[in-house]
């Protein structure tokens, strides 16, 4: 791992530029010079290393309002399925609904009162510009929601209503994933015990078993989307995968569109190289877009060094995180471009292997030396780091 030197903390200090503000209200210059090297790109991944701190939301979503404004950006990409990215896109194009119920039924870590400033300024903004609007879609196909469990039990208790207690007894306690994932269940000690994909398999399996009709053609349909939900789940299938899938999403519509793309995911997702957890490979979809786009996908890495994060309080980074390196520069909120030049002992440092802090739903500080990824080049793998000193927590819905 990297082992920072006298030459490095030197050149990060003096290569760190200080970012300001991290509300996105605020519009001071500081990010002029970074928004302008972002705005060539025709995708650039913004990526944070968790989704608890206000202070990544905030200055994620500055880049995002820049890069919108001055360099014409008109999608936005987010972590989400496809049905909960056309409830944002029908709020901030129509106005469709409210951004709380709009995010009542979105992945639950947008479910924030900073989601809800971002779709109210992305809507504020296509009414003053009607003929050149910002679009926003999920990168995940559609998923399962609580309504489909609904229509499920609603024709078996229409059709067969000695099978709904069955029924129920195998939905009841899988729905609950779409409040808390299963794998965030499993770590906080509150998982009924039987894997979920077992039960949405049981339900199918039931479904079958009743007199075929158009009806239970479509409540199948329903129940499928279910068990795929909970197939294809961290929990069923752990965290090393490979997000092809959500990289064609953006590839397609970038294509059928020409627009250029902001997306909005965890840095284990947006950076530009394949990563480690252990003895499993993740491709996520940065590393995808990276090798379609070129330099013309950009990769920009959000982290910081300690805090409250609401669901805990994060210490200091251990000494071989990339994130200790950074937090020697004695600066609240700033960034750097890791493609500016360096001494041959820099450059060694930032083509060398790193560890890079992630703090996700499972996050233990009794465990906080497990929490992070490794990566082959920290300069391969990011183009510019965004470092915040201190951070506090997102406000919940």
């Amino acid at each position: 791992m990297l082992t920072t030197t006298v030459d490095v903390r030197a050149w990060l200090r003096d290569n760190a530029i200080a970012i300001d503000s991290t509300d996105p209200d605020f519009l001071g210059p500081d990010l002029d010079a970074l928004i302008a090297r972002l705005g060539a790109a025709t995708v650039v991944g913004l990526g944070e290393s968790t989704r608890f701190s206000r202070q990544t939301f905030g200055v994620r979503e500055r880049i995002f309002r820049a890069l919108v404004e001055r360099y014409g950006f008109r999608a936005l990409a987010i972590q989400d399925s496809a049905r909960s990215g056309e409830r944002w896109d029908r709020f901030v194009t129509a106005g469709d609904g409210d951004p709380e119920t709009v995010l009542a039924g979105a992945w639950r870590p947008w479910r924030t009162e900073e989601s809800v400033a971002t779709l109210r300024w992305i809507r504020a903004y296509n009414l003053a510009h009607p003929d050149d609007p910002v679009r926003i879609f999920g990168v995940e196909p559609p998923h399962a929601e609580p309504s489909d469990y609904d229509a499920v039990l609603a024709y078996v208790r229409d059709t067969a209503p000695d099978r709904s207690a069955a029924i129920e007894a195998h939905l009841a306690p899988i729905r609950t994933a779409h409040q808390i994932d299963e794998h965030v269940q499993r770590h906080q000690g509150i998982h009924p015990g039987r894997p979920f994909a077992e039960h949405a398999e049981d339900a199918v399996a039931l479904l079958e078993t009743l007199p075929d009709t158009p009806e239970r053609v479509t409540a199948l349909a329903h129940a499928r989307l279910i068990l795929d939900f909970h197939r294809q789940s961290v929990a069923s299938q752990g965290f090393a995968r490979d997000e092809r899938p959500s990289a064609e999403t953006v590839l397609n519509r970038q294509r059928t569109t020409g627009a250029k793309i902001v997306y909005w995911d965890g840095l284990a997702h947006t950076t530009n190289l394949p990563i480690s957890f252990g003895p499993a490979e993740f491709r996520g979809t940065g590393s995808h877009l990276h090798d379609h786009f070129g330099d013309a996908y950009v990769s920009v890495g959000i982290g910081f060094h300690h805090g409250d994060l609401g669901v805990a309080v994060a210490p200091d980074p251990l000494p071989d995180l990339v994130d200790a390196a950074l937090g020697a520069v004695e600066l609240p909120v700033y960034y750097l471009d890791l493609h500016t030049d360096a001494p041959e002992s820099v450059r060694a440092w930032l083509a060398g292997p790193a560890k890079v802090r992630t703090i996700s739903g499972v996050y233990d500080p009794a465990a906080d030396a497990e929490a992070n990824i490794r990566l082959a080049s920290l300069a391969a793998a990011f183009d510019v780091l965004i470092h915040v000193r201190e951070t506090a927590p997102v406000h919940w819905l």
